[in-house]
């Protein structure tokens, strides 16, 4: 895994001027030693692969988001990452354009009318996730790890659950504990406590192990919106 040192006052200098959000001084210290790097490694490896491999089947849905709606066939967010860093996750368009346009940072919720046909196909097969293989090459995120949430949303969610920004404390991941466990219909309190289990019992096995759950999810579509 990278190794970056970054303490959450550090993060805060990074974002915007106008939000100065409380969650970063609640994060801790980040999870450090030698069972990250052979994360890292891991990523590397199984994340290269999944890029190769997964290209074909983005190109095709890419095709596909551009007949079947209006606007661009990637769709690029501003997250929250290790120890507060925002970056962009980059994911195939499943929303209408502009969807949030008047309603702001939405929680996701089941059956939601911002979500186009093709989109709730891609979600329920977690196929929209596919691109953020290249988020994974580039360090940003781990193949298994708390799923990043929207900067906003993590502000509301740690004034409401103050074990919420201890999430922050390991690099997040395409999929995770919480997403296995809980899916997409999962509430933010349980989401927190199974992340920072997660965080609290990481081994390379446990990543194995939610990657093959993952599979399993895939082809069930437990969970999804």
């Amino acid at each position: 895994m990278r190794q970056v040192e970054i303490k959450p006052s550090e993060a805060l200098e990074r974002t915007s001027s106008e939000e100065n959000y409380q969650f970063l001084r609640a994060i801790g210290q980040p999870v450090t030693g030698w069972k990250l790097v052979v994360k890292r490694m891991f990523d590397l490896v199984v994340g290269l692969l999944g890029t190769v491999l997964s290209a074909p089947i983005v190109l095709v849905f890419a095709i596909l988001v551009k007949l079947t709606s209006r606007g661009p066939v990637f769709y690029q967010q501003e997250r929250v990452g290790l120890m507060g860093q925002p970056f962009e996750v980059i994911k195939l368009r499943s929303m209408y354009q502009n969807a949030e346009a008047r309603t702001g940072a939405v929680w996701a919720q089941k059956n939601d009318p911002r979500i186009t046909p093709l989109g709730r196909f891609m979600r329920k097969t977690r196929v929209d996730e596919l691109p953020q293989f290249w988020n994974v090459l580039k360090g940003e995120m781990s193949l298994v790890g708390p799923r990043p949430e929207r900067p906003a949303l993590t502000e509301r969610f740690s004034q409401e659950f103050p074990e919420f920004p201890k999430r922050l404390r390991i690099i997040p991941g395409i999929t995770g504990y919480a997403q296995i466990n809980g899916g997409y219909d999962i509430t933010p309190d349980a989401k927190c406590q199974l992340d920072n289990y997660y965080i609290e019992h990481y081994s390379l096995w446990f990543d194995i192990k939610m990657l093959f759950g993952t599979v399993r999810i895939v082809f069930t579509g437990d969970g999804a919106r």
